[in-house]
């Protein structure tokens, strides 16, 4: 529709346009308005951490360093140490207890992780895998065994002295244990816990978890990926005090940083990858290793250390350590030393091919390196070490340097969990050696986002147990942008928009704010959702520049300090200079979706007031105007002022127009131009087009407005209308576009940047889209099992006949005799298969069709590839085995 207004009321309408649009959302203590501050619902800030994000002037945080001896039965799979935990009391507060957590006993039969998980659905049909997930988990002997909990001695080589170690009062709380100190711990001081302890290593092909053992039967050899494996303390802190919810399984790990001293002692012929530095290469590696691992400084790509071959050999060798004192040749011991790391997690097996590669991280040189069995060649050696290098290279650049000498990738039963300088990945290829474009994409992708958390939550040492977003969805987002830099038009299956609309678009979500142990859809929300929400933040809101700034100042003021989401929201908006409080209540304190609609469209004209145009307009329109229908049948009528003259008059006469302009209104005009400067006459001369676009926020949540409109002329301009356009009223805005140009379609984010959910209202005028449907033929044959059986006596008569000629043509070349015995051997044994087939038919008429069958057999294929009962099965999917979140368990 086409509008003309006049100047002298143009006033009036722009500001009514405003004042029709009510205030939906009154600002008060508990609105919903989007524009509403978070601040309420963030901690005050303070003298731990600031108003703009930064820690504070007192901010604390705790130390715990570890002293670990750690012995691995391969033969009984178990596993038992002695840990020495040095804790450092850095806060303001005198404590008389401490908390450790005990994360293996989340596998004790009458755990809280397993007690209280929901009941998997066993209507009608349940893969092997789940089934044996739920037998294992009742016959599996798992959980820590605790020998003792002593008080250490702080000076090193004073335990001697000491005499007998004194015990702790300890009391264990499912995953968690309190140890009461022997003396209140004050303020600056530390303390020393010795704790002797054994588990039963789980099998990880029959229960989740995030470390253990995978057997391969055909070399009676198996991968031990050890995580969770050693008491650790439980973080206190500024916010929470001790964080010592219990290990469900969902919500990871809050821990304290510290260096480590570890002793490893494994089989003699295995091969040992860990956390941190190897102190003694020369007693546990061969010397063609260590040489050869001294000639990568100058080689750009991954270089064998242990070869393929010598993987093969090391296999068949099998030699167990044994309890006795004299059998030390047939063990070795692993030392590794790790600096200011917050875990320390390692691999141990006899079928580990090793490679490795420099990678250059300032003016440092970094070794990136991977182990993994025959089983997963050709792929590991193409892509993992190379996936290891290109994380590095590319995080570094959105955060800072990667501050350790190594980062390992491992294959084996876990699919993906990350540790401090080392990660567990499961992609391999089929036994052939053929892939999948899923399983190399696959591959590539879990080791960029597991390695990529040595930055998020290794360093930026968030609090995992409260919100896996801070650092799942974080190294989400890194990882689609190291991604995209891996190749052109990268398999990305997270981090653009457009991935997270089915999502969005659905329904039992909960916010990304929400306790990590109550998520659902745990990949969506912390994964996905935070990722996306960052990328828009990036491409739309603040743009890459004001975005990679604000993203690199909260990692740089973290980076081994422990952030809370206020931190990260403040960090941002502080150092991109923008108050971004409805991004974040929209994105993560909501369940929201985008959905913006256009709902009109007007266009309005200057009105000159000139009567001569008005007149030559009405005149136009008359004429181009198409009759009605009812007009249009009448014109043929014989209408009585026709046929009776007389009926006419003045109004009547040809001449006469009532729109007609008079010499008075010419003359009003020209009085009226008068009244006015010469820049006002100007503007009533202007034939700018004004239209007015009407948006409705059907979704809830607000956001830019990105616009593309088309001209008649066939170019095209981009706008991006800023979020606060919605600030009046969320529901519903206009907004006025100026133009010299005839528009002819308007089009709301047409690079699908903002996530919206429903594309068919984007369009004025509406764009219809095609929806293609299949054909297909009816197909009413239900079953026939009595065909079937008559199918099948008619196969078995002419196989027995294929034997009577076959009998026949070996008679000939005998005697008559024997041919005729051996005839009367093969009639009997026709009457008997046509016996059977009788018998057959009768079996079929009383059993279901085929179909029916097959489906039955359906019902017990496991389809759960990805987690096999024993043998490592091949991984189809890679991209989306184990878990949805493609980490961790």
């Amino acid at each position: 529709m086409i509008r003309f207004f006049s100047f002298i009321v143009l006033g009036f309408l722009v500001t009514a346009s405003v004042s029709a649009q009510p205030l939906s959302n009154p600002k008060h203590a508990d609105s919903t308005d989007p524009f509403y501050s978070i601040e309420s619902w963030l901690p005050t800030p303070g003298v731990y951490r600031t108003a703009s994000g930064a820690p504070g002037p007192l901010y604390w945080q705790q130390r715990a360093d570890y002293d670990i001896d750690v012995t691995l039965d391969a033969a009984k799979r178990s596993l038992s140490g002695r840990c020495s935990i040095t804790y450092h009391n850095r806060s303001p507060h005198e404590l008389n207890y401490v908390w450790i957590q005990l994360d293996q006993n989340r596998f004790r039969k009458d755990s809280a992780a397993i007690m209280s998980r929901p009941a998997p659905s066993l209507a009608g049909r349940a893969s092997f895998s789940s089934v044996q997930t739920l037998l294992t988990e009742q016959t599996f002997d798992g959980g820590y065994k605790i020998d003792a909990v002593t008080q250490g001695a702080m000076d090193e080589g004073a335990d001697a002295d000491q005499g007998q170690p004194s015990p702790l009062s300890h009391l264990i709380v499912d995953t968690m244990m309190r140890v009461d100190l022997a003396e209140p711990l004050a303020a600056g001081e530390s303390t020393r816990i010795d704790i002797t302890y054994h588990y039963n290593i789980v099998d990880a092909t029959l229960i989740r978890a995030r470390g253990g053992f995978e057997y391969f039967e055909e070399d009676d050899n198996a991968i031990f990926e050890i995580a969770q494996w050693y008491p650790r303390m439980t973080a206190y802190t500024d916010y929470t005090g001790w964080q010592h919810n219990q290990f469900l399984g969902a919500g990871e790990f809050t821990l304290e940083l510290g260096d480590y001293r570890v002793n490893i002692t494994t089989p003699a012929d295995m091969v040992v990858a860990a956390t941190g530095t190897l102190s003694n290469p020369h007693e546990v590696l061969k010397e063609e290793w260590i040489e050869r691992l001294s000639s990568i400084a100058d080689k750009q790509k991954p270089t064998f250390i242990v070869t393929p071959e010598e993987a093969k050999e090391n296999e068949a060798k099998k030699s167990e350590s044994k309890k006795s004192e004299d059998s030390a040749e047939q063990t070795k011991t692993w030392s590794f030393n790790a600096e200011n790391v917050r875990d320390f997690a390692w691999a141990a097996s006899r079928k580990f091919i090793w490679d490795a590669m420099s990678v250059k991280v300032g003016d440092r040189t970094v070794t990136a390196m991977s182990y993994y069995p025959n089983e997963a060649e050709p792929l590991w050696s193409q892509y993992s070490t190379e996936s290891v290098a290109h994380t590095l290279e590319v995080y570094g650049r959105y955060t800072f340097e990667y501050p350790y000498d190594v980062a390992i990738s491992v294959n084996g039963p876990i699919y993906g969990m990350e540790y401090p300088m080392i990660c567990f990945n499961g992609p391999r290829p089929e036994k052939d050696g053929t892939y999948s474009k899923a399983t190399k994409y696959g591959l590539i992708s879990v080791v960029i986002h597991e390695v990529g958390h040595n930055f998020f939550p290794m360093i930026v040492n968030s609090d995992e147990r409260q919100w896996t977003w801070m650092d799942e969805g974080l190294n989400t987002f890194l990882q689609y942008l190291a991604e995209q830099e891996w190749e052109e038009n990268y398999p990305s299956s997270r981090g653009p928009a457009e991935k997270i609309v089915p999502y969005m678009r659905g329904g039992n979500q909960r916010p990304i704010m929400t306790g990590s142990d109550e998520i659902l859809q745990f990949g969506n929300n912390a994964y996905g959702k935070p990722a996306t929400a960052l990328n828009i933040l990036r491409e739309t809101v603040l743009g890459r520049e004001r975005f990679d700034f604000a993203f690199r100042e909260y990692a740089r003021r973290w980076k081994f300090k422990r952030p809370t989401p206020a931190d990260f929201f403040r960090t941002m908006g502080d150092a991109a200079g923008t108050n971004l409080d409805w991004f974040w209540r929209g994105w993560f304190y909501s369940t929201d979706h985008v959905d913006i609609a256009i709902d009109s469209v007007e266009l309005f004209l200057i009105d000159s007031g000139d009567p001569d145009d008005e007149y030559e307009r009405k005149r136009r329109k008359e004429e181009t105007e198409e009759k009605t229908l009812s007009k249009e049948r009448d014109s043929e009528l014989q209408r009585r002022i026709d046929w009776q003259p007389g009926l006419k008059d003045f109004y009547n006469a040809p001449d006469y127009d009532e729109d007609k302009v008079e010499e008075s209104d010419r003359e009003a005009y020209q009085k009226h131009l008068k009244s006015l400067d010469e820049e006002q006459r100007a503007m009533l001369r202007r034939t700018t087009k004004f239209y007015v676009v009407k948006f409705l926020n059907k979704g809830g949540l607000v956001m830019p407005i990105p616009l593309r409109i088309h001209y008649a002329d066939n170019t095209q301009e981009h706008v991006v209308l800023p979020p606060e356009i919605w600030r009046y009223n969320s529901n519903e805005v206009k907004k006025v576009f100026l133009t010299e140009k005839e528009i002819v379609r308007f089009e709301i984010d047409p690079k699908r940047e903002i996530a919206d959910t429903d594309k068919s209202n984007n369009h004025w005028p509406p764009k219809i889209e095609p929806t293609r449907f299949e054909l297909y033929k009816s197909k009413k044959d239900g079953g026939n099992p009595m065909r079937k059986a008559a199918e099948a006596a008619k196969k078995a008569d002419e196989d027995a006949a294929k034997d009577d000629g076959k009998a026949s043509d070996e008679a000939e070349a005998k005697s008559a005799a024997p041919a005729q015995a051996d005839k009367a051997g093969k009639k009997s044994d026709k009457s008997r298969k046509n016996e059977e087939s009788e018998t057959q038919l009768d079996a079929m008429k009383n059993k279901k069709s085929d179909k029916e069958a097959d489906e039955q057999s359906d019902t017990g294929k496991d389809k759960q590839v990805a987690r096999p009962m024993k043998k490592q099965p091949s991984q189809k999917k890679a991209a989306k085995t184990q878990s949805d979140e493609g980490d961790d368990e």
